[in-house]
C-alpha cells in the first residue's frame, strides 16, 4: 500500500523532482517507509512506500525494467503463482515483490495483464518503447487513482490532496459533481469529482495517455449477475452455501498470506468482521490479532458494541485490543479526519475509522476489514422495499423510479431549491442511476441494484472512507468481501437466496462459527454519539463553518435553505431517507473546500 504520483507534457515543458515534491509531500502518510522519484525528459514519476511485501531495498520503487518504469500502489494476491508462471515463460526477476510481477506480466501480455491479477491496485507505468503513460485501477476502485489536465499536460496521483497541492489545477465546482454529491450521500462516481479540475479513473479501467495529448481508457472488466447455465454450478440453497463458503476462505487466505508482515481484523461486533476471524481460526491461524473501537454511551444510544465483539474475542481467543474514546474529544479531531479526506465524505464514522487506525498502526500495518458484504449479500434494509417496489412499477416506468424514494437523500427539485442557481443542472443524478439499473446482465431488479451498489455506489462509500482513514496512518486494509470471484458468485446466485433473509448466505454460512446472538443481532452502524446528534457543540461547529466568510463568498448555497436547516437541524424533513443529516451535509462540503482548497488557491487560480 503506497500513494502514487506522475505528470507528462506534450507541449515542451520537461518534469522535473521540484514539481513532484509537493504530490509526494501530501502523500507521506500513505508511504511512511520510503519514497523515490524518476525523471525523464517530459514525464515523471514519484512514489511514497508502505513496506508490506519484499520489505528489502529491492521493493523500492519507482521501479525500472529496462524501457518500463512502475509505480504502484495496492497488493496483487496472486503475485507469487504469476511470478512462477511468468519465470516458466522466461522471465528473470530480481525481488520478490508484486511490484515487479506487474511489470513482467506487462512486458508479457501488455495492458491484458490487468485481467490476471486479484486484487486492490492502481498503477502507471511508463512505456519509453511505446512513448506512452498507461495507467489502471481495479474492478472494484479499492485503490483509488486521480488525474488532472493541466495547461499543456496531465498530472496524476493517489489522493486530490497531492493534485491540489501541486498547482495548476481548476479548483471551480464542478455541477455535476455537486448534484450527485448531495443525492447520492457524498457518493459522486468516475470520473466526476466534485472539483472541475480533477478527474478519477473508472474501477475496472486502464487508460493510455499519449505524448500528443490524446488520451484512450478501455474496461477490462464488467460485473454480471445471471444465474449460471454450466451443470458444475451449484444448484441447491446448501450448494450456493458450500460454495460461497469456500470461496470466501480463499479470499481471506489470500488476504492474509499475500504479506511479509503481521496482518490483523478490524473487528466490529457485526457479522462481516467477526466471520473474518471465524474463517481465520478455522483456517488453523492462531494468536489472530483484533481491534476494536467505542465510544461513551448516551441516554440516546449506546457509544460501543463491545458486547458483541467481546464474544467473538472470548470463542477464538484472539489477541485483542479495543479502544474507548471520551466523547468529548471526537468533535476536535473531526478537522483531521476531513483533512484525511481525498473527496468530502457524509459518513459520520469516518472520524471513528480514522482514530482506530491512529492505535492499530501502532501494532499492525496490515488489517482486514468487513466492507462490501452489505451490498455484496444484500444487508441492507432498502432492498427488499425497492425489489417490491420495482414489482409494483407501472409498465414504461423507469427503474430508477424503484430505487429513488428509498436511496436519493433529496429530489432534484428540493436540490435547486438547495444550491444557488449558477450551479443548477438538469437531474444528472437520476439518469445516471436509471442507465446503470437498465444495463444488460443482470436478470431481477435486485440484481440490478446489488450490481449498481457493487460496482459504482460502494466505491465511494465506504471503501474509500475506510482506504482514506486508514492510509493516513500508513495502515493497509484489505477487504475480502470485494474479491472479484467471489462477487462473481455471489452475484450469480439467486435472487430469491438474497432476499431470502439480510444477508442470507452469510448467515448461514457464520452459523456455528460465530455466536448466535451476533449472527441474529439487528444491523448496526458504527455508533458515534457525539456526531450523531445534531445539537450541542456538533451544531455550533456546523452553524460557523455555513455562516463563515469563505462560505458567503463561495456561494453554493442558498441562505434561505441552510436558515431552514439550521433552524430546525433535527426536523423530521431535515434528514434523509437514509437518516441523514441534510445539515451535515451542507457543513461537512463547505468544511472540506474550507480545509484543502482554499489553502492552495492562489497557486491553483
Amino acid at each position: 500500500m503506497c500513494g502514487i504520483c506522475g505528470e507528462i507534457y506534450w507541449d515542451g515543458q520537461l518534469s522535473s523532482e521540484a514539481g513532484l515534491r509537493p504530490m509526494l509531500c501530501e502523500m507521506e502518510r500513505r508511504g511512511p517507509d520510503d519514497g523515490g522519484t524518476w525523471v525523464q525528459n517530459h514525464v515523471g514519476l514519484g512514489h511514497r512506500r508502505l513496506s508490506i511485501i519484499d520489505l528489502s531495498d529491492a521493493g523500492h520503487q519507482p521501479m525500472v525494467d529496462d524501457e518500463l518504469t512502475l509505480v504502484f500502489n495496492g497488493c496483487i494476491y496472486n503475485y507469487e503463482a504469476l511470478r512462477l508462471e511468468l519465470i516458466e515463460l522466461g522471465h528473470d526477476f530480481r525481488s520478490h515483490s508484486d511490484t515487479e510481477v506487474i511489470l513482467k506480466a506487462y512486458r508479457q501480455w501488455g495492458m491484458d495483464c490487468v485481467t490476471r491479477f486479484e486484487g486492490m491496485f492502481a498503477f502507471a507505468i511508463w512505456d519509453d518503447h511505446q512513448h506512452q503513460l498507461l495507467l489502471a485501477r481495479d474492478r472494484f476502485g479499492i485503490k483509488p487513482l486521480y488525474y488532472a489536465p493541466v495547461k499543456g499536460g496531465v498530472k496524476f496521483a493517489s489522493n486530490t490532496q497531492a493534485l491540489l497541492a501541486s498547482g495548476g489545477i481548476d479548483t471551480e465546482i464542478d455541477p455535476v459533481g455537486l448534484h450527485h454529491q448531495f443525492t447520492l450521500h457524498a457518493v459522486i462516481p468516475a470520473p466526476h469529482t466534485i472539483l472541475k479540475g480533477i478527474r478519477k479513473l473508472e474501477p475496472g479501467h486502464w487508460m493510455i495517455v499519449n505524448p500528443d495529448g490524446q488520451i484512450f481508457k478501455k474496461a477490462y472488466w464488467h460485473l454480471t449477475a445471471q444465474r449460471p447455465q454450466t451443470p458444475e454450478a451449484p444448484q441447491t440453497e446448501q450448494e450456493w452455501v458450500d460454495a460461497v463458503h469456500e470461496s470466501l476462505k480463499q479470499a481471506v487466505h489470500k488476504r492474509l498470506t499475500a504479506a511479509d508482515v503481521p496482518v490483523g481484523v478490524l473487528l466490529s461486533g457485526g457479522l462481516d468482521s467477526s466471520l473474518i476471524v471465524a474463517l481465520l481460526a478455522e483456517a488453523g491461524v492462531e494468536n489472530i490479532r483484533t481491534f476494536s473501537i467505542g465510544f461513551e454511551d448516551v441516554p440516546e444510544e449506546k457509544g460501543s458494541e463491545f458486547e458483541y465483539s467481546d464474544q467473538v474475542v472470548e470463542r477464538y481467543q484472539t489477541r485483542h485490543q479495543k479502544y474507548l474514546i471520551p466523547n468529548e474529544t471526537v468533535l476536535p479531531r473531526l478537522t483531521e479526519a476531513v483533512d484525511a479526506m481525498a473527496e468530502p465524505m457524509f459518513g459520520q464514522d469516518a472520524v471513528a475509522f480514522y482514530l482506530l487506525s491512529e492505535q492499530v498502526s501502532q501494532d499492525v500495518k496490515v488489517v482486514m476489514s468487513g466492507q462490501g458484504a452489505d451490498e455484496v449479500f444484500g444487508g441492507y434494509f432498502w432492498y427488499p422495499l425497492m425489489a417490491q417496489a420495482a414489482a409494483e412499477l407501472p409498465e414504461g416506468a423507469d427503474p430508477v423510479d424503484a430505487f429513488a424514494p428509498f436511496y436519493f437523500d433529496r429530489s432534484h427539485a428540493e436540490w435547486l431549491e438547495m444550491i444557488e442557481d449558477d450551479y443548477h443542472v438538469t437531474d444528472v443524478t437520476r439518469a445516471l442511476i436509471n442507465d446503470r439499473l437498465s444495463e444488460e446482465g443482470a436478470e431481477t431488479y435486485l440484481d440490478q441494484v446489488l450490481r449498481l451498489d457493487t460496482t459504482t455506489l460502494i466505491v465511494d462509500d465506504p471503501v474509500k472512507r475506510v482506504d482514506n482513514m486508514t492510509m493516513a496512518w500508513g495502515l493497509e486494509a484489505r477487504v475480502p468481501f470485494l474479491d472479484h470471484k467471489l462477487v462473481e458468485l455471489a452475484m450469480s446466485a439467486p435472487a430469491e437466496l438474497k432476499l431470502k433473509d439480510f444477508k442470507h448466505l452469510l448467515k448461514k454460512i457464520a452459523r456455528g462459527l460465530v455466536p448466535d446472538s451476533v449472527i441474529d443481532r439487528p444491523k448496526g452502524y458504527f455508533p458515534m454519539p457525539a456526531l450523531k446528534y445534531v445539537r450541542g457543540p456538533f451544531y455550533d461547529m456546523m452553524k460557523r463553518v455555513l455562516t463563515a466568510p469563505e462560505a458567503q463568498a463561495r456561494g453554493i448555497f442558498k441562505p434561505d435553505y441552510i436558515q431552514r436547516l439550521l433552524d430546525a437541524p433535527e426536523a423530521e424533513e431535515n434528514f434523509t431517507a437514509i437518516k441523514g443529516s441534510k445539515l451535515w451535509h451542507a457543513a461537512l462540503l463547505e468544511l472540506w473546500l474550507q480545509r484543502h482548497v482554499d489553502p492552495y488557491r492562489d497557486i491553483n487560480n
